[in-house]
């Protein structure tokens, strides 16, 4: 007679990851099953706690321990195990480093990295951010922090906000002092994020990075391999033309593009809940689909994101119910998913 726990691990066996298009035995995401008296029990171990087909995968994994006969039951811990990059990274503890940019200003890249750090985080994920504009430094406005971080063992250790760690040049600076540098010394402020805070273990560290293609990309993709970059753009022609010299950029820094998102997709009216698209309709997905890159969603220009990220309260953390916070946590999903392709797709 088959052993029991054979047969469900071959049940198990069938179904496949959607994203890494292998099975979830192979993946080792099945981990200490167990049959005993008509009860099979194990782990669902995820890729990240953010992944976007997690009840899906719950549910078959429950049918088909029930297809096994003698199984009467099935009980299933799931849990989220984020793989380390397939890049061997200098930071230690960080297991994917994400840059998140736009080929020019105003497309609220920033308000989208501070949005997708918080759904991460409320899903589960050990998350940091950096702010690599060190021009216009705002992630510390958009988080509600303004203290200096403080120094041990000559050490930044980074200021926490909402479950999230943080730096930016914002904390060093006073109050409206600018920041008036060339490009070294723009570099070595950003190799000092790196290498001289005290990240600890992060399972994502999203990098917010200035507009443009200049020496702060380069040097991030040069000293830091990245898994991967996101691109930020709103569906307006102008945009988009920038936000395509941003990907042919990343591109040619070998530095694998994750996905296109598409803010301020349409207006909704607070009022009536009209929709307006004022910058366009649909233009980041069809860029997207012509540099062969995957679209990662739309967000909505809603104006409680605008007001939460002037009061230091993302929209994501005090309105979860909101179209524009249900729009950040799909993206959030969508990136995870692409992350970890990125991370298993070669084992």
């Amino acid at each position: 007679m088959s052993d029991p726990v054979d047969l469900v691990r071959a049940a198990l066996g069938t179904i496949q990851d959607p994203d890494l298009h292998k099975d979830l035995v192979t993946l080792n995401m099945i981990r200490d099953l167990a049959v005993v008296d008509g009860v099979a029990r194990f782990r669902l171990v995820l890729t990240t706690g953010a992944c976007p087909v997690k009840q899906q995968l719950e549910d078959q994994c429950r049918a088909a321990a029930l297809s096994v006969a003698g199984v009467r039951r099935a009980e299933i811990e799931v849990t989220a195990e984020v793989p380390p990059s397939a890049a061997a990274s200098p930071l230690p503890g960080i297991r994917h480093l994400v840059g998140i940019g736009s080929g020019k200003g105003g497309v609220g890249k920033s308000t989208v990295t501070v949005n997708l750090a918080c759904a991460l985080a409320s899903r589960g994920a050990r998350v940091g951010l950096m702010d690599a504009d060190i021009h216009g430094p705002s992630i510390p406005v958009m988080m509600g922090v303004q203290r200096q971080p403080e120094i041990r063992n000559k050490r930044l250790v980074p200021p926490e906000a909402h479950g999230i760690k943080l730096m930016s040049m914002g904390f060093l600076l006073e109050e409206r002092q600018a920041v008036i540098w060339r490009g070294p010394m723009l570099v070595g402020a950003l190799k000092q994020f790196l290498n001289d805070v005290e990240w600890g273990e992060l399972d994502y560290l999203l990098v917010d990075l200035p507009p443009g293609t200049g020496d702060v990309q380069l040097t991030l993709a040069q000293n830091a391999p990245l898994t991967g970059a996101v691109i930020v753009s709103t569906p307006q022609t102008v945009a988009l033309a920038d936000a395509r010299r941003a990907a042919s950029m990343f591109q040619r820094l070998n530095v694998p593009m994750l996905g296109l998102v598409e803010n301020m997709s349409e207006f909704v009216c607070p009022s009536c809940g009209h929709v307006e698209p004022i910058f366009g309709r649909g233009g980041a997905e069809m860029e997207a689909t012509v540099l062969g890159i995957p679209f990662l969603g739309r967000i909505p220009l809603e104006p409680r994101v605008r007001i939460c990220g002037d009061e230091g309260a993302p929209v994501v953390v005090t309105h979860p119910e909101s179209l524009s916070a249900a729009a950040f946590g799909r993206v959030a999903e969508k990136l995870a998913a692409r992350v970890s392709v990125a991370a298993l797709s070669k084992g």
